[in-house]
Parts: structure tokens; C-alpha cells; sequence
């Protein structure tokens, strides 16, 4: 027995040497290797592009949306300060005729107070 496991001792050294040497690599192996490490990277952007795509274009929709919405919301802004202004302007236009007429008023009495008194010399 021990002359048996000593033959399949030298068998599998022997497979193994064998199995251990170099050897060269059969012709459009680096070929065939390239082109399917290719078609794999392909595959997996056809596959996770698209999703990359569909996430680039989410983002772009959202950040027009949150663009429009601050424009909206300055638009408003603006647009309640020139109704601000348009008040004040319409309350100063307002005081300017009030004091107008008042003024007028005071001109009229001191021209009556004037024209009697040279009346009565």
C-alpha cells in the first residue's frame, strides 16, 4: 500500500507540474476578452445610464421649477412694493391738493383782508 499512495503521490505531482507550466494564451484570447469586457460596461450603461439619465433630467425639472418659483415669488414681491408705492403716491398726491386748497384758502382771506382794508382808508 504504501507503494501505491508513493505511484499516486508522483501521478499528482506530475499533473501538477503540468498543470503549473506556462503555457501561451490561445490567438484573440486578449481579443475575445476585450470585446466581451466591452459589451459587459456596455450593458451595464445601456442598463444604469438610462437611470442616470432619468436622475440628470429629474434634477434639471427640479431645478427649474425651484428657479420659477423664487422668480414667481420676487415678481410678487415687486409687485406689491409698485402697489405699495402707488398707494403712497396716490395718498402724498392727496395731501398736496389738501394743502393746496388750504393754501388757496388763506391766499383768498388774506387778498378779501388785504382789498377791505385798503377799502376803508
Amino acid at each position: 500500500m504504501d507503494h501505491e499512495n508513493e505511484q499516486e503521490l508522483a501521478e499528482f505531482e506530475q499533473r501538477l507540474r503540468m498543470a503549473m507550466q506556462r503555457r501561451e494564451a490561445p490567438m484573440g484570447l486578449k481579443a475575445r476578452v476585450l470585446a466581451e469586457s466591452r459589451a459587459r460596461r456596455q450593458h451595464r450603461f445601456a442598463e444604469g445610464g438610462g437611470w442616470m439619465l432619468q436622475r440628470i433630467a429629474a434634477s434639471a425639472v427640479l431645478a427649474a421649477i425651484a428657479s420659477g418659483i423664487v422668480v414667481y415669488h420676487q415678481m410678487e414681491v415687486r409687485s406689491v412694493e409698485r402697489q405699495k408705492g402707488e398707494e403712497a403716491k396716490a395718498q402724498v398726491m392727496l395731501a398736496l391738493r389738501i394743502t393746496n386748497r388750504a393754501l388757496d384758502r388763506i391766499n383768498d382771506r388774506i387778498n378779501d383782508k388785504s382789498s377791505s382794508s385798503e377799502e376803508n382808508r
